[in-house]
């Protein structure tokens, strides 16, 4: 198959080296808004250039991968549903809501298949998590812990423009925790501080934050992240049932250090970059999107579930700015 790549920052970039080695692309064509990016990277993979989307689109691709700036996705989401190819794009659907409400009602309408990326749904662990809360083996799970704690904060300008913890980081762990317990939440109530660099208040966001969420059927989860945790990246899951209790992320990487007497878990250096940590989570979910390309299962992460990852962090965003609970309803539209 031919598969289309929009975007080539740092996230795109990986992207095409992936793209490239997957057995199911015959072809990979590629453009960026920066002329130096496009040349850089399709000579790096053997990717063929295009000097624009609609010179990509008109290749006659079979599936297209967005990886450009948020504030680009909606467009190229429409223009990739209108040429009726299936369509991968990075989080989120939009900064907007009402922006993502209206592309999601186009895309439905379509029929196109869209994946949506979270890839901690691919991540090994996180997968055979789902399925042994699937197959019953904890019974009922009451409680979810979701972790992502990144090693340092972007720089000043990134944060200005990301939407907030909520909305960039967060979100990883709503869809993480919604996937998962295969239920809806209903209430949301989170707590941060700013502490770190000043920009954080300045912006009004936080670098530390913390989220309770509560799902339909009682069931409750608890996210924490933070801009700064200087031992590494850590992504972590645990689920808890009424008959068992399983962990996901507990490797030799994992950053923490450990203060039990002779123990000497976790051994190996902590992973540092997300791309490191969850490398064969990426890979794996461009995999299923060559899947959905070719026919052979339907989007794995459709736009539906980028929605209620959106009122999630909404609700969230809220919840710290008024220091109550916010229940969902109040503010999906």
């Amino acid at each position: 198959m031919r598969i289309g790549l929009i975007g080539l920052g740092r996230i795109g970039a990986f992207h095409a080296q992936t793209l490239s080695a997957l057995p199911a692309v015959d072809s990979l064509v590629v453009t960026d808004a920066v002329p130096a990016a496009i040349t850089a990277v399709a000579e790096k993979v053997g990717a063929e250039p295009a000097d624009s989307p609609e010179a990509l689109l008109a290749a006659g691709v079979d599936g297209i991968v967005i990886a450009a700036a948020t504030n680009a996705h909606t467009a190229l989401i429409r223009a990739g549903v209108e040429a009726g190819v299936p369509v991968f794009c990075e989080k989120p659907l939009s900064a907007d809501p009402a922006e993502a409400v209206s592309v999601a009602a186009f895309v439905r309408e379509s029929g196109v298949p869209v994946q949506i990326g979270y890839p901690r749904r691919f991540d090994p662990a996180f997968a055979a998590a789902r399925r042994a809360v699937e197959g019953g083996e904890l019974g009922w799970v009451h409680t979810v812990r979701s972790t992502t704690l990144d090693p340092a904060p972007a720089p000043r300008e990134y944060i200005q423009t990301s939407g907030g913890i909520f909305r960039d980081c967060s979100v990883h762990d709503f869809d993480t925790v919604r996937w998962l317990t295969g239920r809806e939440p209903v209430e949301v109530y989170a707590v941060g501080t700013a502490h770190g660099a000043d920009f954080f208040a300045e912006f009004g966001d936080v670098a530390t934050a913390t989220t309770l969420i509560t799902f339909d059927d009682g069931a409750t989860a608890v996210v924490s992240n933070t801009r700064y945790n200087a031992r590494g990246y850590d992504v972590r899951l645990e689920v808890h049932g009424v008959d068992d209790s399983v962990a996901a992320g507990w490797a030799d990487n994992t950053p923490l250090r450990n203060l039990e007497a002779g123990i000497e878990w976790p051994a190996g250096p902590p992973a540092t970059f997300f791309m490191d940590r969850l490398a064969a989570a990426f890979q794996a979910e461009l995999g299923a999107f060559a899947d959905v390309v070719a026919g052979r299962i339907a989007s794995p992460c459709t736009v539906d579930d980028a929605l209620a990852v959106t009122w999630m962090a909404e609700a969230a965003t809220l919840s710290v700015k008024e220091h109550r609970p916010v229940r969902i309803d109040d503010v999906r539209r």
